[in-house]
Protein backbone atom coordinates (compact mmCIF):
# COMPACT_ATOMS: atom_id res chain seq x y z
CA UNK A 1 0.00 0.00 0.00
CA UNK A 2 2.42 2.46 1.09
CA UNK A 3 4.94 1.15 -1.81
CA UNK A 4 2.15 2.95 -4.61
CA UNK A 5 2.08 5.77 -2.00
CA UNK A 6 5.83 6.34 -2.32
CA UNK A 7 6.17 5.72 -6.08
CA UNK A 8 3.57 8.19 -6.92
CA UNK A 9 5.41 11.19 -3.85
CA UNK A 10 8.74 10.09 -5.52
CA UNK A 11 7.32 11.81 -8.41
CA UNK A 12 7.28 15.10 -6.23
CA UNK A 13 10.28 14.26 -4.54
CA UNK A 14 12.92 11.60 -5.61
CA UNK A 15 13.48 10.69 -1.99
CA UNK A 16 10.57 8.57 -1.56
CA UNK A 17 12.52 5.98 -3.65
CA UNK A 18 14.20 4.76 -1.01
CA UNK A 19 10.54 3.40 -0.16
CA UNK A 20 11.17 0.99 -3.51
CA UNK A 21 14.35 -1.18 -1.27
CA UNK A 22 13.41 -4.55 -0.62
CA UNK A 23 15.43 -4.40 2.56
CA UNK A 24 14.51 -1.15 4.46
CA UNK A 25 10.39 -2.30 3.55
CA UNK A 26 11.09 -5.36 5.27
CA UNK A 27 13.03 -3.86 8.44
CA UNK A 28 9.72 -1.68 8.51
CA UNK A 29 7.66 -4.61 8.16
CA UNK A 30 9.51 -5.75 11.12
CA UNK A 31 8.95 -2.78 13.23
CA UNK A 32 5.33 -2.66 12.82
CA UNK A 33 4.25 -5.58 13.33
CA UNK A 34 6.33 -5.58 16.82
CA UNK A 35 4.23 -1.88 17.04
CA UNK A 36 1.54 -3.13 16.67
CA UNK A 37 1.94 -6.30 18.87
CA UNK A 38 3.24 -4.56 21.51
CA UNK A 39 0.22 -1.73 21.66
CA UNK A 40 -2.62 -4.19 20.89
CA UNK A 41 -1.68 -7.19 22.95
CA UNK A 42 -2.09 -5.66 26.55
CA UNK A 43 -6.13 -4.78 24.82
CA UNK A 44 -6.28 -8.04 23.41
CA UNK A 45 -5.64 -9.65 26.86
CA UNK A 46 -7.57 -7.75 28.68
CA UNK A 47 -10.08 -8.72 26.24
CA UNK A 48 -10.15 -12.44 26.46
CA UNK A 49 -9.51 -11.96 30.26
CA UNK A 50 -12.56 -10.51 30.50
CA UNK A 51 -14.80 -12.44 28.25
CA UNK A 52 -13.07 -15.79 30.16
CA UNK A 53 -11.49 -17.01 27.22
CA UNK A 54 -8.80 -19.25 29.46
CA UNK A 55 -7.21 -22.04 28.62
CA UNK A 56 -7.84 -25.37 30.09
CA UNK A 57 -5.22 -27.71 31.21
CA UNK A 58 -4.72 -31.45 31.06
CA UNK A 59 -4.61 -33.32 34.61
CA UNK A 60 -2.52 -36.32 33.31
CA UNK A 61 0.33 -33.85 32.26
CA UNK A 62 2.85 -32.87 34.20
CA UNK A 63 1.67 -31.08 37.51
CA UNK A 64 3.27 -27.78 36.62
CA UNK A 65 0.80 -27.06 34.26
CA UNK A 66 -1.96 -27.03 36.63
CA UNK A 67 -1.95 -23.56 37.73
CA UNK A 68 -1.70 -22.46 34.15
CA UNK A 69 -5.51 -23.31 34.01
CA UNK A 70 -7.68 -20.06 32.66
CA UNK A 71 -4.73 -18.14 30.89
CA UNK A 72 -6.10 -16.11 28.05
CA UNK A 73 -5.37 -18.30 25.14
CA UNK A 74 -6.53 -17.36 21.28
CA UNK A 75 -3.68 -14.77 21.22
CA UNK A 76 -2.57 -16.39 17.89
CA UNK A 77 -4.89 -13.98 17.05
CA UNK A 78 -2.86 -10.90 17.41
CA UNK A 79 0.04 -12.26 15.56
CA UNK A 80 -1.99 -12.39 12.32
CA UNK A 81 -3.21 -8.76 12.73
CA UNK A 82 0.23 -7.77 13.12
CA UNK A 83 1.56 -10.09 10.39
CA UNK A 84 -1.84 -9.12 7.75
CA UNK A 85 -1.33 -5.04 8.66
CA UNK A 86 2.76 -5.07 8.11
CA UNK A 87 2.49 -7.04 5.16
CA UNK A 88 -0.54 -5.32 3.71
CA UNK A 89 1.39 -1.94 4.34
CA UNK A 90 4.48 -2.58 3.12
CA UNK A 91 4.41 -5.05 0.50
CA UNK A 92 3.79 -5.13 -3.24
CA UNK A 93 0.03 -5.93 -3.42
CA UNK A 94 0.58 -6.79 -6.77
CA UNK A 95 3.11 -9.69 -6.59
CA UNK A 96 1.18 -13.34 -6.29
CA UNK A 97 4.04 -14.27 -3.91
CA UNK A 98 2.44 -11.81 -1.14
CA UNK A 99 -0.80 -12.56 -1.82
CA UNK A 100 -0.48 -16.88 -1.75
CA UNK A 101 1.57 -16.65 1.79
CA UNK A 102 -0.51 -14.28 3.22
CA UNK A 103 -4.00 -15.86 2.43
CA UNK A 104 -2.67 -19.06 3.29
CA UNK A 105 -1.51 -18.18 6.64
CA UNK A 106 -5.07 -16.12 7.60
CA UNK A 107 -7.09 -19.54 5.96
CA UNK A 108 -5.46 -21.60 8.46
CA UNK A 109 -5.61 -19.34 11.13
CA UNK A 110 -9.40 -19.52 10.85
CA UNK A 111 -9.36 -23.11 11.03
CA UNK A 112 -7.84 -22.70 14.51
CA UNK A 113 -9.93 -19.90 15.56
CA UNK A 114 -13.08 -22.23 14.73
CA UNK A 115 -11.20 -25.22 17.30
CA UNK A 116 -10.43 -22.68 19.62
CA UNK A 117 -13.82 -21.02 19.67
CA UNK A 118 -15.19 -23.91 20.09
CA UNK A 119 -13.16 -25.48 23.05
CA UNK A 120 -13.08 -22.12 25.08
CA UNK A 121 -15.93 -20.31 24.41
CA UNK A 122 -18.25 -22.85 23.96
CA UNK A 123 -17.32 -25.31 26.41
CA UNK A 124 -17.36 -28.28 24.18
CA UNK A 125 -13.48 -29.67 24.81
CA UNK A 126 -13.07 -31.63 21.68
CA UNK A 127 -13.31 -28.55 19.83
CA UNK A 128 -13.24 -29.13 15.93
CA UNK A 129 -13.29 -32.40 14.85
CA UNK A 130 -10.07 -34.22 13.67
CA UNK A 131 -11.71 -35.16 10.65
CA UNK A 132 -13.00 -31.69 9.97
CA UNK A 133 -9.83 -29.44 10.52
CA UNK A 134 -7.48 -32.26 8.83
CA UNK A 135 -10.52 -31.77 5.81
CA UNK A 136 -10.52 -27.90 5.95
CA UNK A 137 -6.48 -28.09 6.44
CA UNK A 138 -6.29 -30.35 2.79
CA UNK A 139 -8.59 -27.93 0.72
CA UNK A 140 -6.36 -25.03 1.09
CA UNK A 141 -3.08 -26.72 1.17
CA UNK A 142 -4.35 -28.56 -2.28
CA UNK A 143 -5.60 -25.43 -3.14
CA UNK A 144 -2.88 -23.04 -2.61
CA UNK A 145 -0.03 -25.75 -4.33
CA UNK A 146 -2.46 -25.89 -7.49
CA UNK A 147 -2.86 -21.72 -7.53
CA UNK A 148 0.83 -22.14 -7.66
CA UNK A 149 1.15 -24.42 -10.35
CA UNK A 150 -1.36 -22.44 -12.36
CA UNK A 151 0.55 -19.42 -11.72
CA UNK A 152 3.94 -20.90 -12.46
CA UNK A 153 6.21 -18.43 -14.91
CA UNK A 154 9.31 -20.65 -15.21
CA UNK A 155 10.60 -24.13 -14.49
CA UNK A 156 12.41 -23.07 -11.58
CA UNK A 157 9.28 -22.30 -9.75
CA UNK A 158 8.85 -26.44 -9.48
CA UNK A 159 12.35 -27.76 -8.62
CA UNK A 160 13.20 -29.13 -5.62
CA UNK A 161 16.71 -28.24 -4.64
CA UNK A 162 18.82 -30.58 -2.20
CA UNK A 163 20.50 -28.67 0.18
CA UNK A 164 24.07 -28.79 0.22
CA UNK A 165 24.79 -29.97 -3.15
CA UNK A 166 23.97 -28.53 -6.75
CA UNK A 167 21.60 -30.83 -7.68
CA UNK A 168 18.17 -29.84 -8.46
CA UNK A 169 15.18 -32.44 -9.07
CA UNK A 170 11.97 -30.94 -11.78
CA UNK A 171 9.03 -32.08 -10.67
CA UNK A 172 6.35 -33.25 -12.37
CA UNK A 173 2.63 -31.69 -11.65
CA UNK A 174 1.71 -34.07 -9.47
CA UNK A 175 4.88 -34.49 -7.86
CA UNK A 176 4.65 -30.77 -6.83
CA UNK A 177 1.21 -30.48 -5.56
CA UNK A 178 1.37 -33.48 -3.36
CA UNK A 179 5.01 -31.98 -1.77
CA UNK A 180 3.88 -29.03 -1.57
CA UNK A 181 0.61 -30.24 0.13
CA UNK A 182 2.25 -32.25 2.80
CA UNK A 183 4.97 -29.45 3.70
CA UNK A 184 2.01 -27.09 4.02
CA UNK A 185 -0.50 -29.46 6.17
CA UNK A 186 2.33 -30.90 7.91
CA UNK A 187 4.15 -27.98 9.26
CA UNK A 188 1.22 -26.69 10.39
CA UNK A 189 0.17 -29.10 12.69
CA UNK A 190 3.95 -29.53 13.30
CA UNK A 191 4.00 -26.14 15.05
CA UNK A 192 0.73 -27.29 16.59
CA UNK A 193 2.00 -30.14 18.37
CA UNK A 194 5.05 -28.13 19.36
CA UNK A 195 3.41 -25.18 21.20
CA UNK A 196 2.58 -26.82 24.62
CA UNK A 197 5.29 -24.84 26.63
CA UNK A 198 5.87 -21.01 26.99
CA UNK A 199 7.26 -19.53 24.15
CA UNK A 200 8.39 -22.50 23.08
CA UNK A 201 6.74 -22.28 19.86
CA UNK A 202 7.06 -18.89 18.91
CA UNK A 203 11.09 -18.24 18.84
CA UNK A 204 12.00 -21.31 16.29
CA UNK A 205 8.51 -19.46 13.62
CA UNK A 206 11.02 -16.49 14.42
CA UNK A 207 14.25 -18.00 13.68
CA UNK A 208 13.20 -19.55 10.95
CA UNK A 209 11.12 -17.23 9.53
CA UNK A 210 14.07 -14.67 9.70
CA UNK A 211 16.12 -17.55 7.82
CA UNK A 212 13.55 -17.71 5.11
CA UNK A 213 14.07 -13.80 4.58
CA UNK A 214 17.56 -14.20 3.44
CA UNK A 215 16.34 -16.96 0.83
CA UNK A 216 13.58 -15.02 -0.52
CA UNK A 217 15.99 -12.23 -0.97
CA UNK A 218 18.77 -14.17 -2.60
CA UNK A 219 16.18 -16.14 -4.30
CA UNK A 220 14.81 -13.37 -5.99
CA UNK A 221 17.94 -11.51 -6.71
CA UNK A 222 19.13 -12.78 -9.88
CA UNK A 223 22.60 -11.99 -9.21
CA UNK A 224 23.41 -13.70 -6.20
CA UNK A 225 20.80 -16.68 -6.72
CA UNK A 226 23.59 -17.11 -9.97
CA UNK A 227 26.05 -16.59 -7.46
CA UNK A 228 24.70 -18.95 -4.63
CA UNK A 229 23.72 -21.98 -7.61
CA UNK A 230 20.13 -21.55 -6.41
CA UNK A 231 17.07 -21.43 -8.70
CA UNK A 232 16.00 -17.69 -9.86
CA UNK A 233 12.40 -16.72 -9.07
CA UNK A 234 11.14 -13.46 -9.98
CA UNK A 235 9.12 -11.60 -7.45
CA UNK A 236 9.35 -14.07 -4.57
CA UNK A 237 12.14 -11.42 -2.84
CA UNK A 238 8.90 -9.77 -1.99
CA UNK A 239 7.98 -12.23 0.14
CA UNK A 240 11.07 -11.03 2.50
CA UNK A 241 8.46 -8.70 3.67
CA UNK A 242 5.82 -10.97 5.18
CA UNK A 243 9.08 -12.77 6.62
CA UNK A 244 9.54 -9.75 8.05
CA UNK A 245 6.51 -9.04 9.58
CA UNK A 246 6.23 -12.32 11.17
CA UNK A 247 9.83 -11.43 13.19
CA UNK A 248 7.92 -8.50 14.72
CA UNK A 249 4.77 -9.92 15.19
CA UNK A 250 6.60 -13.41 16.82
CA UNK A 251 9.08 -10.79 19.21
CA UNK A 252 5.78 -8.68 20.29
CA UNK A 253 3.85 -11.49 21.21
CA UNK A 254 6.97 -13.32 22.82
CA UNK A 255 6.82 -10.05 25.32
CA UNK A 256 3.63 -11.30 26.74
CA UNK A 257 4.30 -15.41 26.01
CA UNK A 258 7.61 -15.60 27.84
CA UNK A 259 7.45 -17.19 30.64
CA UNK A 260 5.00 -17.39 32.80
CA UNK A 261 2.83 -16.91 30.05
CA UNK A 262 0.04 -13.72 29.94
CA UNK A 263 -1.29 -15.24 26.78
CA UNK A 264 -1.10 -18.24 24.81
CA UNK A 265 -0.88 -18.66 20.74
CA UNK A 266 -3.57 -21.45 20.71
CA UNK A 267 -4.49 -23.17 17.33
CA UNK A 268 -5.50 -19.74 15.64
CA UNK A 269 -2.03 -19.28 16.10
CA UNK A 270 -0.18 -22.57 15.79
CA UNK A 271 -1.62 -23.42 13.07
CA UNK A 272 -1.51 -20.62 11.19
CA UNK A 273 2.44 -20.17 11.79
CA UNK A 274 3.06 -23.67 10.94
CA UNK A 275 1.43 -22.85 7.60
CA UNK A 276 3.06 -19.75 6.82
CA UNK A 277 6.61 -21.74 7.15
CA UNK A 278 5.23 -24.20 4.83
CA UNK A 279 3.90 -21.64 2.18
CA UNK A 280 7.14 -19.95 2.23
CA UNK A 281 9.39 -22.95 1.97
CA UNK A 282 7.79 -23.75 -1.03
CA UNK A 283 7.71 -20.56 -2.68
CA UNK A 284 11.49 -20.12 -2.19
CA UNK A 285 11.82 -23.97 -3.28
CA UNK A 286 13.51 -24.58 0.17
CA UNK A 287 11.23 -27.70 1.52
CA UNK A 288 14.08 -29.86 2.68
CA UNK A 289 15.95 -27.11 4.11
CA UNK A 290 12.28 -26.86 6.34
CA UNK A 291 13.47 -29.54 7.45
CA UNK A 292 16.88 -29.02 8.81
CA UNK A 293 15.79 -25.31 10.28
CA UNK A 294 12.70 -26.63 12.22
CA UNK A 295 14.45 -29.70 13.35
CA UNK A 296 12.45 -29.15 16.92
CA UNK A 297 9.35 -29.24 14.88
CA UNK A 298 10.34 -32.68 13.57
CA UNK A 299 11.62 -34.19 16.54
CA UNK A 300 8.21 -33.28 18.23
CA UNK A 301 6.03 -34.62 15.50
CA UNK A 302 8.15 -37.59 15.46
CA UNK A 303 7.95 -38.40 18.94
CA UNK A 304 4.17 -38.33 18.33
CA UNK A 305 4.42 -40.90 15.88
CA UNK A 306 6.56 -42.97 17.39
CA UNK A 307 4.43 -43.30 20.94
CA UNK A 308 1.02 -43.88 19.28
CA UNK A 309 2.88 -46.39 17.03
CA UNK A 310 4.31 -47.98 20.05
CA UNK A 311 1.85 -47.98 22.41
CA UNK A 312 -0.70 -49.75 19.55
CA UNK A 313 1.66 -52.17 18.74
CA UNK A 314 3.44 -53.27 21.92
CA UNK A 315 1.32 -51.25 24.52
CA UNK A 316 4.38 -49.44 25.79
CA UNK A 317 5.32 -46.07 25.81
CA UNK A 318 8.89 -44.68 24.73
CA UNK A 319 7.96 -41.49 26.09
CA UNK A 320 6.80 -40.50 29.59
CA UNK A 321 4.71 -38.23 27.80
CA UNK A 322 4.92 -37.14 23.98
CA UNK A 323 5.14 -34.54 22.32
CA UNK A 324 8.59 -34.84 23.59
CA UNK A 325 8.88 -31.34 25.67
CA UNK A 326 6.93 -32.98 28.26
CA UNK A 327 8.91 -35.89 28.35
CA UNK A 328 11.75 -33.90 29.61
CA UNK A 329 9.34 -31.94 31.86
CA UNK A 330 8.29 -35.54 33.42
CA UNK A 331 12.26 -36.12 33.42
CA UNK A 332 12.27 -33.21 36.46
CA UNK A 333 13.76 -30.56 33.72
CA UNK A 334 12.22 -26.82 34.72
CA UNK A 335 9.85 -25.88 31.78
CA UNK A 336 12.42 -22.82 31.39
CA UNK A 337 15.59 -25.04 30.84
CA UNK A 338 13.40 -27.16 28.27
CA UNK A 339 12.71 -23.87 26.05
CA UNK A 340 15.49 -22.80 26.17
CA UNK A 341 17.48 -25.21 25.20
CA UNK A 342 14.97 -26.05 22.68
CA UNK A 343 15.68 -22.33 20.99
CA UNK A 344 19.52 -23.48 21.03
CA UNK A 345 19.02 -26.45 18.93
CA UNK A 346 16.82 -24.18 16.44
CA UNK A 347 19.37 -21.45 16.49
CA UNK A 348 22.40 -24.10 15.59
CA UNK A 349 19.81 -26.10 13.14
CA UNK A 350 18.62 -22.84 11.30
CA UNK A 351 22.54 -21.56 10.79
CA UNK A 352 23.05 -25.52 9.44
CA UNK A 353 20.52 -24.32 7.20
CA UNK A 354 21.76 -20.70 5.96
CA UNK A 355 24.85 -22.35 5.30
CA UNK A 356 23.28 -24.50 2.81
CA UNK A 357 23.37 -21.21 0.37
CA UNK A 358 26.90 -21.45 -0.08
CA UNK A 359 28.11 -24.66 0.72
CA UNK A 360 27.31 -26.49 -2.48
Amino acid sequence: MLLWLSEYLSSFYSGFNVFQYLTLRAILATITALVISLIVGPVLIKSLTLLKIGQSVRDDGPQSHLKKSGTPTMGGALILISIAFSTLLWGDLSNRFVWVVLIVTLLFGVIGWIDDYRKVALGNSKGLSAKAKYFWQSVFGFGAAVFLLMNVQSPTETQLVIPFVKTVIQLSPWMFILLTYFVIVGTSNAVNLTDGLDGLAIVPTVLVAGAFALFAYTTGHINFAKYLGIPYIAGVGEVMIFCGAIVGAGLGFLWFNTYPAQVFMGDVGALALGAALGILAVVVRQELVLLIMGGVFVMETVSVMLQVASFKLTGRRIFRMAPIHHHFELKGWPEPRVIVRFWIITIMLVLIGLASLKIR
